[in-house]
């Protein structure tokens, strides 16, 4: 007597991929979104150093990325990452001192400060508490890439988030960063529009500029956020994720499987 049929063994289908502007890409969990993004920030690294002799990399601060960036000091798949040719940058920072705990910078010089041999002549925190700081970020920026040839004088890698107000970097809807001059790479932004502290921000132009530029979402509390995206785009100054277009890089999202719609 034949035996009894049995049900085939489910497989768990492969995790949805929102439809958004660029590249995407989901993973079902954090952890598997982290390695790729870690293999794919390592790629980039090892890519602009055989090119040009050293890497810009710039970093989004926040409890999102902190465990890629605590990942990058210890996988043992990344220990050739070129953190001695490597310029480390911010994204944006909070005006407040350097002890601070909600600057970005302190929870960053404390990972990779610490942990790997970047130079400290390398690394790049934004001057938030000087007069000025905003026009000597940008004359840094300036100095550091304009001996590259002309079309990759711009910075390597970025690493944004997206809050759940479709912010990115500092850049918040209706807020006065949004319309930056031309020119301008960097920016104070305030405002009632600006969640306090002030803050110091990359602009559109400089992060558009970039030849990677990477977004990290995860969890279902951006689950709506990537929802309004979807079912109706809203305009930039309302979504200011959505006035990330690069002009001549890659743009690639990162979601896990909480974070999709």
């Amino acid at each position: 007597m034949p035996e009894p049929a049995q049900d085939p063994i489910p497989i768990d289908s492969p995790p949805p991929k929102p439809n958004l502007p660029g590249e995407v890409l989901v993973r079902e969990s954090v952890d598997d979104l982290i390695d790729a993004i870690a293999a794919d920030m390592l790629i980039q690294a090892k890519s602009c150093v055989r090119a040009f002799g050293d890497f810009h990399l710039a970093l989004s601060g926040g409890s999102t990325p902190e465990p890629l960036y605590t990942r990058l000091m210890y996988d043992p798949r990344l220990r050739d990452f070129p953190w001695k040719k490597t310029h480390l940058w911010q994204v944006d920072e909070r005006c407040v001192p350097d002890n601070d705990d909600r600057r970005n910078w302190k929870t960053i010089a404390e990972i990779f400060l610490d942990h790997s041999d970047i130079p400290t002549s390398q690394t790049h925190p934004m001057p938030v508490l000087d007069e000025g700081g905003d026009e000597a970020y940008e004359r840094d920026l300036r100095d550091a890439l304009e001996w590259r040839e002309k079309g990759h004088d711009r910075l390597d890698y970025v690493l944004l988030g997206m809050g759940a107000d479709l912010h990115t970097a500092s850049l918040f809807p209706r807020s006065p960063a949004l319309m930056a001059p031309a020119g301008r790479l960097t920016v104070f932004n305030d405002g009632p529009a600006v969640t306090p502290p002030r803050r110091m921000t990359l602009t559109y132009e400089m992060l558009n500029a970039a030849r990677f530029l990477a977004v990290m979402v995860t969890g279902a509390g951006k689950r709506d956020a990537i929802a309004r995206i979807i079912a109706a785009p809203p305009e930039p100054a309302d979504a200011p994720i959505l006035g990330v277009r690069p002009l001549g890089g890659a743009l690639r999202w990162y979601l896990d499987r909480q974070a999709c719609p």
